[in-house]
């Protein structure tokens, strides 16, 4: 039996990708373990969006060819987005590396191991390769890559993710998505529906929605927003507790599905709606649909019809053009909403995108500074929105214990996985992760919240 290794790095919709591979990989008979016990192979699932994503995965591969010399790992393999996009960079600077291939490939990765480890009877895509290189390197469609079928789980078993569709057809002038997965693609909703029974079979209560676009679902299989009806479907499974969508994009949020928001007790009040900024002119250079004043309306209608409802945003600073006028209409909007949680990111300029080129780049040193600025307003807000809910109680989803302090920590509808904050609370009684436990909310530490169980009190 192999035994083999994968880092995956980026976002929840690469991590998806890497459990199906996972799944084919375990479905063959390869045993995946750690990496510091020795590995025949280690596949390292990249992410390449932004420079920061891209130095990650360096530096992740250069530590893997540290211990390809040590003997602890056989074979390197680099899929992901950062293989797609930066095939020839990635091999000239570490020419460790064993395999390339792109996300189209990521079907055939059982045959690739197999060839790497020896297997001269694999199926391969065709090597693209050129003759200076000894590394197998492959980059079929990306449309080949499996949108459906087994994964084997990297999330706690009690909350999963389930990736609605791939690929992007935005053309936001900054992002590569597009060029680096294709144009948008839906799952049929049939298949969600089967893939999320599985994951409620399995034990997941919590089921997050994810995509590029989660808004547009179906609009290329359907020729309409199927959002609303895929989530009426994943409401009538039995064993999830919890819907959650990510990445909501603000023309597309309707009231068809507002409406469903406020009916399904499963689908919680929570939207991630990434605007990226608030000056008009700017948005427009970003390709992005939607003003200042629609966004406003948009947030003011939300909030009437779902009160309750948190709502998460993202925006890049030091966009070319931002100049301090531009940067004050982003300050000033984030202020007036008071977003319930944020996160700012400097602009990043990405070789090919028409946002590389554009004129007024903008100081790194400015960006970072104006990062800092927006993040401190934002703090003051939550901090004041979390005083705001002492003394309330709230449905806790648990996920750790602290024996140190005898204290768990767990979050609530108001949280994301890995993105937002947490409630740390005490409790007489003994509780399992992935337990729904009633929380009264006692105090505050910046993003998260302090609490103590209702059945203690």
């Amino acid at each position: 039996m192999h035994k083999i290794s994968m880092i995956s790095l980026g976002c929840p919709k690469n991590q998806v990708d890497a459990e199906r591979m996972l799944a084919l990989l375990d479905k063959a008979g390869y045993s995946i373990g750690d990496i510091y016990d020795g590995v025949e192979a280690v596949i390292i699932n990249t992410c390449g969006f932004i420079d920061a994503a891209k130095e990650e995965a360096i530096e992740n591969i250069l530590d893997m060819a540290e211990l390809k010399k040590e003997g602890l790992v056989g074979k390197i393999v680099v899929t992901g987005c950062l293989a797609q996009r930066h095939k020839k960079e990635v091999l000239d600077e570490i020419p460790e590396i064993d395999a390339v291939v792109g996300i189209g490939a990521d079907g055939s990765i059982v045959d690739i191991l197999n060839s790497l480890l020896g297997d001269e009877s694999a199926a391969l895509p065709e090597n693209e390769a050129d003759e200076n290189t000894a590394a197998y390197c492959a980059f079929p469609d990306v449309g080949n890559l499996p949108l459906e079928g087994e994964r084997l789980l990297t999330t706690p078993e009690y909350w999963s993710y389930l990736k609605i569709a791939d690929g992007c057809s935005n053309r936001c002038s900054y992002c590569t998505i597009p060029y680096i997965r294709g144009n948008y693609r839906s799952v049929p909703m049939e298949s969600l529906v089967d893939e999320a029974r599985a994951l409620a079979q399995a034990g997941t209560k919590e089921l997050i929605l994810i995509a590029q676009d989660t808004t547009n679902y179906g609009m290329d299989l359907y020729g309409r927003l199927m959002l609303p009806e895929l989530l009426e479907k994943l409401c009538e499974i039995d064993g999830i507790e919890w819907i959650r969508m990510l990445y909501c994009y603000p023309d597309k949020i309707t009231d068809e599905l507002l409406d469903v928001m406020s009916k399904q007790p499963k689908v919680l009040n929570y939207i991630d709606l990434p605007l990226q900024h608030a000056d008009n002119g700017l948005l427009k250079k970003m390709n992005r649909r939607g003003t200042r004043e629609e966004y406003t309306a948009l947030i003011s209608k939300i909030r009437t019809i779902l009160p309750e409802c948190v709502i998460r945003t993202t925006f890049i600073v030091g966009f070319p053009g931002e100049g301090e006028e531009e940067f004050e209409n982003l300050a000033e909007f984030v202020n007036e909403i008071e977003f319930d949680r944020l996160g700012c990111f400097a602009f990043s300029p990405q070789e090919g995108t028409p946002a590389c080129d554009m004129e007024g780049q903008v100081d790194e040193q400015l960006k970072i500074d104006r990062g800092e600025i927006i993040m401190n307003d934002q703090l003051e807000i939550v901090h004041l929105k979390n005083t705001e809910r002492i003394g309330r109680v709230f449905r806790v989803l648990v996920e750790d214990y602290d024996s140190y302090t005898d204290s768990y920590t767990g979050r609530t509808y108001m949280d994301a996985p890995e993105i937002d904050g947490k409630i740390t609370f005490t409790t007489d009684n003994d509780y399992e992760n992935g337990d729904f436990v009633s929380v009264k909310v006692i105090g505050v530490n910046d993003y998260d919240l302090i609490g103590r169980d209702v059945a203690c009190i």
